[in-house]
């Protein structure tokens, strides 16, 4: 097998000149480059990356932390890291969670160990207390607010952003809305914010009216029955997603039974299937978190970046 000493000598070149080939150095002149890329090429060398990466001291590996990769929300923000790092030459690492601590903790020993060079995390299982540490190996972007002096984040004030969808919904004139969310609040600051969104609008919360595990088409369904069951049904649904969304206006407009026909339904993260289906959605502009979160990331500095969301008005409300 040959290696950077063989092709030195072959090329005409010092060692030195080689190893600046393959590390992309800028002070080698065109004639040594070509004539040592040629000889790399009749060799069929193929340089050992993990000591190219090792030696360069980055790996141009942005890995993305998520708990999911099969839900729209987390697809929107994937597909804005993906486009943006790959306009930049870099690798994306997917790193599925599953909510799960330790899995998530792995990815976080991948960066200590310099097996990529930062992580962009879109929602996360460990608290920051102890994601926070790791930032000292590379860079660490946020898909939510944090305030960390060493963590960057992209953001939507999600707060904000739920205010706005119960009170548009209130304007409209519904005064019982029914809602649904992902993790149980303890888990969760997107739930915990939306019941607080929630409050400052209606005041206080029935429990009847938020349910919780909410992900898919088959949740809508689930969500709008058990709604439409109460003894006092909401006049308004707000989703914590446009397919949970899709699925109680499948149930609305397909059951036999008595239900109203023009009760209210608010989606979020503005997916074809909303337009499809009139679904009036918030838009959090999810991919563009991604494409700021990459681009915080190759800043090299630690920076707070607010994306602004905007709700979609259809015939849904």
């Amino acid at each position: 097998m040959s290696n950077i000493k063989d092709i030195a000598k072959l090329a005409g070149v010092s060692v030195t000149t080689v190893s600046r080939v393959l590390n992309e150095h800028p002070y080698v002149t065109e004639e040594k480059r070509k004539r040592v890329q040629e000889v790399m090429a009749e060799l069929d060398y193929s340089p050992n990356r993990n000591a190219v990466d090792l030696s360069r001291g980055r790996t141009n590996t942005i890995g993305f932390v998520l708990p999911y990769n099969d839900h729209p929300w987390f697809d929107k923000v994937m597909n804005g890291v993906l486009e943006a790092a790959f306009a930049k030459c870099y690798s994306v690492v997917i790193c599925p969670t599953g909510y799960d601590r330790a899995e998530e903790e792995r990815y976080l020993r991948m960066l200590k160990t310099k097996r990529i060079d930062g992580l962009i995390i879109a929602s996360r299982a460990n608290d920051w207390e102890t994601i926070g540490p790791y930032a000292n190996y590379g860079p660490i972007v946020a898909c939510e607010y944090i305030n960390d002096p060493l963590i960057s984040c992209a953001y939507v004030d999600q707060f904000q952003a739920y205010m706005d969808g119960f009170q548009i919904l209130k304007d409209a004139g519904h005064g019982r809305v029914g809602f649904t969310v992902g993790r149980e609040e303890q888990w969760s600051n997107s739930t915990k914010l939306k019941i607080m969104a929630y409050e400052a609008v209606f005041g206080e919360l029935d429990e009847a009216l938020i349910l919780q595990d909410c992900y898919d088409v088959a949740d809508g369904k689930r969500a709008a029955e058990a709604f439409l069951a109460l003894a006092k049904p909401p006049t308004a649904m707000y989703a914590n997603g446009d397919e949970v969304a899709a699925g109680m206006h499948y149930y609305v407009t397909h059951q036999e039974l008595n239900v109203p026909r023009d009760i209210a339904i608010l989606g979020e993260e503005n997916l074809p299937i909303a337009d499809v289906l009139d679904i009036s959605t918030l838009d959090k502009n999810l991919r563009e978190i991604g494409r700021v979160a990459v681009e915080l990331f190759l800043s090299g500095k630690v920076e707070k970046k607010l994306v602004q969301h905007k709700i979609i008005m259809r015939n849904s409300i």
